[in-house]
């Protein structure tokens, strides 16, 4: 039987994921929930780890090793930025290490942009991009990171050079709750990636995003005026976010550079539709794997695994 070697986990705002890996580099034990931050705040940071611990069977004296928001300042053990430009291959080294406890928790750190006209920061994603690097044709790549808060990476010889953070999918929570547009797709159903709805909403707004606000409101007066659909209304302003995003994140970037899509999921089949709408054909690397992946480059460089 393969025996344990340490444990990773993926720390966000409101999830929590942990798995117990094998010295082969399996996965022995799996535990998700909804223990984030928030909620870690409250309990315990330590408390909730030991509880997921115990039940995957975990060793205490077994190395963990972190990302996410467990490392952010109201989080667990402040672990600070990476400044950029900075090597993905130094995250490991910069981890900090949680005292008090009795086996070795390492936190990762995230990166900052300090540029004072595009101030910018990542915690969590570095991990993704440490696990996805060798999806990069020699380390040099643009990296699209769908979320409620979307991230766009410059890689350059295995170095974050630059990046973007863009507020997509607040935007469209908060644009469908409580703006007039509600009343277009409250009722609407789900759609996919192939809605032709959706991938005309992200040309348009790639073609033309200075008239983003005036694209919005074409939802709300489609409806009125033409009988389109909650489902399609819905559509529409996703593919208009997210288009608007795309025109953004492809504003500046080298002429052909190649664009890999870190997602999984319904977003991420999405984000891949809308890309090819866009005349891009992503390389595409599970999130789930990518986060695993730099987990276990980190662990291996901490512990000699």
């Amino acid at each position: 039987m393969t025996k344990p070697a340490y444990v990773a986990v993926d720390w966000g705002t409101s999830s929590f994921r942990l798995w117990l890996i094998g010295s082969d580099g399996s996965i022995l034990a799996e535990r998700r929930s909804g223990e984030g931050m928030t909620t870690a705040a409250k309990t315990g940071f330590a408390n909730v780890l030991e509880g997921h611990r115990q039940a995957v069977s975990a060793p205490e004296t077994l190395p963990v090793i972190v990302c996410g928001m467990a490392g952010a300042r109201q989080g667990w053990v402040e672990a600070g930025y990476l400044d950029v430009p900075a090597a993905l291959s130094a995250i490991p080294s910069a981890a900090v290490r949680v005292p008090g406890v009795v086996s070795d928790i390492r936190i990762l750190p995230g990166l900052a942009q300090r540029d004072p006209a595009r101030p910018d920061v990542i915690r969590g994603e570095e991990t993704q991009l440490l696990g996805a690097l060798d999806a990069l044709p020699e380390g040099n790549g643009l990296v699209c990171m769908p979320g409620t808060h979307s991230k766009w990476v410059h890689i350059r010889g295995g170095a974050v050079t630059r990046f973007s953070t863009f507020m997509t999918g607040e935007l469209f929570d908060a644009i469908g709750k409580h703006t007039i547009l509600s009343h277009s797709i409250q009722d609407a159903g789900p759609f996919d990636g192939g809605s032709a709805a959706f991938r005309q909403a992200v040309t348009e707004c790639i073609r033309n995003p200075g008239a983003a606000t005036n694209l919005f409101f074409t939802t709300r007066s489609g409806v009125l005026l033409h009988g389109l659909s909650a489902v399609d209304a819905k559509a529409r302003l996703s593919g208009l976010l997210i288009g608007l995003e795309i025109a953004g994140a492809l504003d500046g970037a080298e002429p052909g550079a190649a664009v890999t899509l870190v997602a999984s999921g319904a977003l991420g089949a999405l984000y891949e539709s809308a890309l090819e709408a866009a005349g891009v054909a992503p390389t595409i690397v599970d999130a789930d794997t990518a986060v695993r992946s730099g987990l276990a480059v980190a662990a291996r460089a901490l512990w000699d695994l």
